[in-house]
């Protein structure tokens, strides 16, 4: 099935690019089209920051009572189009249909959350120490900006962003991955068709020069935030700096899992492996390094190679997938070459390590196990991105630290113990942004960002509502003072 031609929203406006360049978005699951986008020019990025920065001089002034009518009108349309916004992310990503509910509903709980959030940012009064003057500490809208997202999660990433920025009174450029525009799409189609104000919201996708460059060279954004790599995160600052911009981005991962041997290994084997597996290992908080307490070493490896072999690879929503493809044909040589790497330097693959005996049409790749992988391995050092799980036995808890830590990335992490003492030690000892214990959980309400080389400043919650507002002072002299 190909979704068709999707246009442009700019300026409350479903267009054509300015060129009439088109681009074909390929479906990972069949290697076949999934659909068609209008692909911008320069022109277009010029229109959308004109736009963007008109809008704003209305859309600040909004009260917060009426950008949140605009919002929930905006999620009740989300709503009623649940199933061709879903229908895109499955086409453009080769997600199990199941998988695609998660992107649709951060979209909604966006909506739904962030006015509520917006109402608890008050005015802060601070003391005068001389009793002379009144001082308030006002929270306003930053200006136009500017979101760069990645495509693991296409409607999930436009989530965290659509959400804070409206509420906050900001206008908003998207710029969607060419390699999962389609969804992004598909919501411009939406607010569009619920008259949402011009230049509010903008979607738009095209060649990184000029359509990139264009938006973050501009003057026009006061802020420029990215889901992505570290690596396109630091062009990104570099870019930008062409003016003052603040900057906020969520970034690379390689995040450890911690398994002591009180542990409760079938909790551990069924929440590793959900968060590896899903989403085929394409999750930026996807555990990358396991490090197992030898004394369970065995017994942990049989209970993931179990789920491993429960896996149902393939495509599309009558044949019932547990696990989709890889983005593209390149995703797959890199886990091939991963393993390649691993098994050239001792370490011993236990299951999987290739495309499946009998794949569909698409970029498929099997579960993987290592065991016995060693810092020096890629797989160790880089974010894998894949349905690879690489395992390390240890037996001291410093040494297993230090090891954990010992990776520029900074985002997530995983412990299971049931010692408080050894969860109080390692949670603060782990460099990392966030730290789950026996267990995960991620929502829209709960922050997530990472350190190092893993991002500046916050998706999700309260926190990300700070990249959106700027901080004034007002100082009013006391009447009948001096």
């Amino acid at each position: 099935m190909n979704i068709g031609y999707k246009k442009l929203y700019i300026d409350g406006e479903l267009r054509d690019a300015a060129g009439g360049e088109r681009f074909e978005v390929i479906c990972p699951g069949t290697a076949q089209p999934a659909g068609e986008i209008a692909w911008a020019s320069k022109a277009d990025a010029d229109r959308a920051l004109e736009s963007a920065a008109a809008a704003f001089e209305r859309w600040s002034r909004v009260s917060l009572a009426e950008r949140t009518r605009w919002m929930h009108k905006l999620r009740d349309a989300v709503v009623a189009a649940e199933d061709r916004l879903r229908e895109a992310v499955m086409f453009e990503m080769g997600k199990p249909w199941a998988g695609t509910a998660e992107d649709y509903q951060t979209v909604v709980n966006a909506l739904n959350w962030y006015p509520e959030a917006m109402a608890r940012v008050q005015d802060e009064p601070l003391a005068d120490e001389d009793g002379t003057h009144r001082h308030v500490l006002r929270s306003e809208p930053l200006g136009v900006a500017v979101a760069f997202l990645a495509w693991n999660f296409p409607l999930l990433n436009v989530g965290f962003k659509l959400g804070p920025a409206l509420a906050a009174g900001c206008t908003l450029i998207i710029r969607p991955s060419s390699s999962a525009p389609l969804s992004a799409y598909v919501l411009g189609e939406v607010l569009h068709e619920v008259g949402f104000p011009n230049g509010v919201v903008n979607i738009l996708c095209g060649p990184t020069d000029p359509v990139g460059t264009t938006l973050v060279r501009s003057g026009i954004p006061r802020l420029i935030t990215l889901i992505g790599s570290s690596s396109v995160g630091r062009k990104l600052i570099a870019e930008s700096a062409t003016s003052v911009k603040r900057v906020s981005m969520e970034l690379g991962g390689n995040a450890p899992a911690l398994v002591f041997d009180d542990a409760d290994l079938e909790q551990a084997a069924k929440d590793l492996c959900a968060l590896k597996f899903g989403n085929t290992g394409q999750i930026c908080v996807a555990p990358n390094r396991f490090f197992v307490h030898r004394q369970v070493a065995a017994e942990f490896e049989a209970l993931v190679v179990e789920r491993a072999k429960a896996v149902r690879i393939g495509f599309g929503r009558e044949h019932e997938p547990t696990m989709g493809p890889l983005i593209n044909a390149a995703a797959c040589a890199r886990m091939a070459e991963l393993v390649a790497d691993a098994v050239g330097q001792g370490a011993e693959l236990v299951y999987g390590g290739k495309a499946p005996d009998k794949p569909e049409q698409g970029h498929y790749f099997e579960p993987t196990i290592l065991r016995n992988v060693t810092p020096e391995m890629r797989v160790f050092r880089e974010e894998i991105f894949g349905p690879i799980l690489a395992m390390r036995a240890f037996e001291d808890e410093q040494a297993v630290l230090a090891e954990a830590n010992d990776t520029e990335y900074g985002l997530a992490s995983y412990l299971f113990t049931t010692d408080a003492d050894r969860i109080r030690r390692i949670s603060d000892g782990l460099a990392f942004g966030e730290v789950m214990v026996n267990g995960f959980k991620y929502a829209i309400y709960l922050p997530h960002g990472g350190i190092k080389e893993s991002g500046i400043g916050h998706d999700c919650s309260h926190l990300a509502l700070h990249d959106y507002l700027v901080k004034k002072r007002v100082t009013e002299k006391t009447f009948g003072v001096g």
